[in-house]
């Protein structure tokens, strides 16, 4: 079938998506952090059940990750992936649906949360997308898998779901396929061949010195000035040993140290994440690092040597050429002018990949925007497009309801009837 007939073929099998309009408030303003996700899986599980179009739901894998099968005769078989957890933020956004919850996080801290990524997008949109591809099985043949992933925020989900013998419950799919709601133009779709995502690497790294008064520094070995000396010298990475032609962040995102103002702690905690898109890059950054750390300590007379854990990582998101050059032209007939087939391959991170690159099987992800349109000309216009523009985990991050829910349940049912068999 060519790309115009699936497009015509979608066109012509609309979904009413108003109950979903519902479901994705319920999901915003009752996000759920990693590790965390039983309610959210719950509601995916029964959603799926409910529609009664003959999808096998296999739920707690790897946690609460959760997956149904549509088998429907021949064809391949096509995994789309939602992920389900939301972030530890206090919304800001003023919406009636918005988030007022707080959970206790990995380390049994208190935490507001917030669906400041999208998930509660994603997970919507494979819901309905799940609805609409079903009530078309006359038109196709193959399998579906439409899989829910849990703690995709810390990097963690989906090799869990691959560990915990994901593929020994729903068959090995031949192709991957996933989606992100990033702050582009609501309506509008971006791909490309080739990197699509950072690589990532987060450290927590922690600095001994001497604690004692805090009238009394000359009795101790102060572990806040070593951890500042810490932080200003990784900024210099970038700025002074990586090409300018290359991309790279180092991110020092928490410097952690006592607890009052008048006692000078024994150690300090500095978390560091890295993206990259360049392995001898990340591994240039990595080393450079290493080495900062232990010269700090070592100026500073630190009591020992430092500890450089490594928390999360993210693998390099590669975009297979033979799918998305397939996906790109499905898109680019049925989206028209709002597709984008060369986009700027992303700063961020995901861990998607792992559900395909463990079978040897390749993935392709796009992204679809949430900003309305009128937001985002404006913004253009002002030059304010950094400023004005809310990007995923802000506590401002708000996709606008549609036409982003639309684009969202569109862009999945084409991506998948882009290689189901037609009947």
């Amino acid at each position: 079938m060519s790309t115009s007939d699936l497009t015509r073929l979608l066109s012509s099998n609309p979904v009413n998506l108003a109950p979903y309009e519902s479901l994705y408030k319920h999901l915003h303003s009752h996000p759920e952090l990693s590790y965390q996700e039983l309610g959210t899986a719950s509601t995916a599980a029964l959603h799926l059940r409910s529609l009664n179009a003959g999808y096998e739901v296999h739920t707690s894998i790897g946690g609460h990750g959760l997956a149904g099968v549509l088998q429907n005769g021949n064809g391949k078989t096509i995994l789309l992936r939602a992920d389900m957890d939301a972030l530890p933020v206090k919304e800001e956004t003023g919406l009636d649906y918005a988030s007022k919850v707080t959970m206790r996080d990995v380390d049994d801290v208190t935490k507001p949360v917030m669906h400041a990524c999208g998930h509660d997008f994603h997970v919507t949109a494979l819901l309905a997308a799940a609805e609409r591809l079903a009530n078309m099985k006359d038109s196709w043949s193959g399998t579906l898998i439409v899989l829910f992933q849990p703690n995709e925020e810390r990097a963690g989900g989906a090799q869990a779901m691959v560990d915990d013998g994901l593929y020994t419950k729903v068959p090995v799919p031949d192709i991957v396929l996933v989606q992100h709601v990033l702050p582009l133009r609501a309506g509008h779709v971006g791909c490309r061949v080739g990197t699509i995502m950072s690589e990532a690497d987060s450290f927590k790294i922690t600095l001994f010195g001497r604690g004692g008064h805090g009238s009394m520094p000359h009795r101790t070995i102060d572990p806040v000035v070593m951890a500042a000396g810490v932080v200003l010298k990784l900024q210099t990475i970038v700025s002074r040993e990586v090409d300018p032609d290359e991309f790279a962040v180092v991110t020092v995102g928490s410097l952690q140290a006592g607890q009052t103002e008048n006692i000078i702690a024994d150690k300090a905690e500095v978390r560091v994440n890295v993206r990259t898109q360049d392995p001898q890059v990340r591994n240039k950054i990595l080393a450079s690092i290493r080495r900062i750390v232990a010269g700090e300590c070592e100026a500073s007379g630190a009591v020992k040597e430092p500890l450089i854990e490594e928390t999360t990582h993210f693998p390099l998101s590669v975009n297979d050429q033979e799918v998305t050059s397939q996906v790109v032209g499905s898109f680019r007939d049925f989206f028209g002018e709002r597709f984008n087939a060369n986009m700027k391959p992303s700063t961020a991170s995901e861990d998607y990949s792992i559900l395909g690159s463990s079978q040897n099987r390749p993935c392709c992800f796009w992204a679809f925007g949430g900003v309305e349109e009128g937001v985002w000309d404006e913004a253009e216009k002002q030059g304010r497009l950094m400023q004005d523009i809310a990007v995923n985990h802000s506590p401002f991050f708000a996709p606008v309801l549609q036409p982003t829910l639309e684009t969202g349940v569109d862009a999945l049912c084409l991506g998948a009837l882009t290689f189901l068999k037609f009947s």
